[in-house]
């Protein structure tokens, strides 16, 4: 493997990067942290500064392409027939390089791709000071071809291709480029002039004679009673993808780190060998202090890349455009510093289609967004197992969005090992229109285990309407064996309007060690509607309310079994959560410690009461 001097120094400088000033964790003590939301507002909406000169795309050789049609996946289960660049279209990738290259070597400056179909077998890679803007109409269609983000990245992995930095589930690694890419630039925007501006990632659209494409890579499933989300495009039993046992990577973690003792190597395996999965491998590397330089993946392995990935920039603009058919998550920041997305349509109801997901990043607004989503609409994340360097997410604010099918509406986790704190979600609206058929899972989402460790606390939510309520049968995650917490039983997946998890998915970590602590969490004015279920019911979800906190069976690491800590400090205020399947059992509660409601109307009925189980 040959890595280039500029390359080799971010690779160094991954672990001691710093987030800058921040407002302090102690934000949710204020007497109103609506005051504290605000100032995080102004913090970021200062317009960035670019110099007045615009770079034409066609100047540096691009070529608008003809189209021909393809049979396509379209969602998790379902196939149409879509557009794809025609076979012989023009390769628009060296122009778009040129153009942004040139914007930047002229101190900065605006490049611009006009109305048009465009073809790009390659990332487009942002730099410092420059604005990338579609114009009306311009509609860029990327490769669906996985080697295609193999070919131009700055490290030299061998048969593994030219890859490039990236963080794939909150874990470091060497992988295919996203389709949009930056690493340690300023003062940055990716702009649209409105939603006929698109960034189109083909998901779905077969790359082989076999039909498969970049879903397909999703593998086995682990929701128990999905909706609308039961089967993976064009996967079956034995076909490679992330879930599937790897061959190329190591049969013991012996070979890639001889420093673990026995007791640690067969803890961090677990048993059997799904830990050489890829998706299980990755995190077996974090867990064994497996450095960043030798997780190498692309060519020969499954982690499908995020449409648009920016690690470690400052002062960045996401603004006016429609993003579709993404491999894996639309938007995924990490490790940034004053980000905002304004106006943006996140549409892609692919497996992990997440529409917006920041890592690590400190002041951050998102805004005037709309999400259609195949995961959760806003996940916020913080690093998982041992990548935890950049620390936590922070001083983040969520307002004026319009959220239709996803898992979670607004979402803290699962990955949050760095922690997250002060967050705001305010005047949003789950409108749910695809309650009959693809239905929102559940609308406001903690997500966390005794893997991911860390915090989540000072989260703040009021003024949220849900007209058509959320999926209204309840959806499952298997637990452990031993578990007080039986499979099948709890309605964590997907049923609840608010759904604190800290029991998330468990078996799919081998590494249990790490108790998270949630705390600080005050909820108000939520109002959700009803809608008429397949049996003619009126109602607006299975349960109201599903607060599992952390099951300390879970644990297996060294005796003694550290303190497992209950949710604490929650409130849930001025709500009325229309009426549960479920009217004998309108909450579940487990290891939670005085959970304040106060003028909660579920079933008609109001209750202001404390409770702790």
């Amino acid at each position: 493997m040959s890595i280039n001097t500029h390359r080799r120094n971010l690779l160094k400088a991954l672990p001691a990067a710093g987030m800058g000033a921040a407002l302090p964790a102690s934000a949710s003590t204020a007497p109103d942290p609506w005051l504290q939301a605000q100032a995080i507002i102004d913090h970021v909406s200062k317009p960035l500064q670019f110099r007045k000169q615009d770079f034409l795309v066609t100047a540096y050789g691009a070529k608008p392409c003809n189209m021909e049609k393809v049979r396509a996946w379209i969602s998790f289960e379902e196939q149409d027939t879509i557009d794809t660049p025609a076979k012989d279209a023009p390769d628009c990738y060296p122009a778009f390089r040129d153009a942004i290259q040139a914007c930047h070597d002229a101190g900065g400056g605006r490049v611009v791709i006009p109305r048009g179909r465009w073809y790009c077998a390659g990332p487009i890679v942002l730099r410092s000071n420059v604005h990338v803007h579609l114009a009306s109409g311009a509609q860029i269609y990327f490769s669906n071809q996985p080697q295609d983000y193999a070919r131009y990245g700055d490290i030299d992995c061998g048969k593994h291709g030219k890859l490039s930095i990236s963080r794939w589930q909150s874990n470091d690694c060497l992988n295919y480029s996203s389709m949009i890419y930056a690493h340690g630039q300023h003062n940055i925007a990716l702009t649209g002039e409105d939603w006929s501006s698109t960034f189109n990632g083909q998901g779905g659209v077969p790359f082989n004679e076999q039909g498969d494409c970049w879903w397909t890579w999703k593998g086995k499933l682990k929701t128990l009673n999905a909706v609308a989300q039961g089967s993976t495009p064009n996967f079956s039993k034995g076909k490679m993808s992330e879930n599937t046992e790897n061959p190329l990577n190591a049969m013991s973690l012996a070979e890639v780190a001889p420093q673990l003792t026995e007791a640690e190597r067969l803890l961090i395996q677990g048993e059997g060998q799904r830990w050489r999965a890829d998706a299980q491998y990755l995190p077996a590397l974090s867990e064994a202090g497996v450095p960043i330089a030798r997780r190498m993946f692309g060519i020969g392995h499954y982690l499908r890349p995020p449409m648009i990935q920016l690690i470690g920039c400052t002062n960045v603009l996401l603004q006016g455009y429609h993003v579709t058919h993404t491999p894996f998550w639309q938007h995924h920041p990490v490790h940034c510093r004053n980000i905002v997305i304004r106006n943006v349509h996140c549409e892609s109801l692919g497996p992990n289609s997440d529409g917006f997901d920041p890592e690590a990043c400190d002041h951050v607004l998102i805004e005037g967004c709309t999400f259609d989503t195949g995961d959760d609409c806003i996940a916020i994340k913080a690093g998982k197992d041992l990548d935890t360097q950049y620390g936590p997410s922070q001083n983040i604010v969520i307002q004026n969005c319009i959220m239709q099918s996803g898992h979670g509406a607004v979402t803290l986790g699962s990955e949050m090992a760095g922690g997250i704190q002060n967050v705001y979600a305010q005047k949003l609206t789950f409108q749910n229109i695809n309650w009959a058929t693809n239905p929102l899972n559940t609308a406001i989402r903690l997500k966390t285990n005794l893997n991911r460790g860390g915090y989540l606390r000072n989260f703040f939510v009021r003024d949220v309407t849900i007209p058509n309520g959320v999926q209204t049968s309840p959806s499952f995650y298997a637990s452990l064996p031993g578990s007080p917490i039986q499979s099948k039983t709890v309605a964590t997946a997907a049923g609840a309007i608010v759904t604190f998890d800290c029991d998330y998915t468990p078996i799919s970590d081998n590494v249990r060690t790490r108790p998270p602590i949630v705390d600080n969490v005050h909820i108000s004015n939520v109002k959700a509607g009803n809608v008429r279920t397949r049996d003619g019911k009126s109602a607006s979800c299975y349960q109201a309310i599903v607060v599992l906190g952390p099951v300390a069976s879970d644990y297996n690491g060294p005796l003694p079994v550290p303190p497992v800590p209950p949710v604490t400090n929650v409130s849930i205020s001025d709500c009325d959560f229309g009426t549960p399947v479920n009217t004998a059992q309108p909450w579940f509660l487990f290891n939670v410690k005085d959970l304040k409601l106060n003028n909660v109307t579920i079933a008609g009925k109001v209750h202001s009461t404390t409770l702790s189980a």
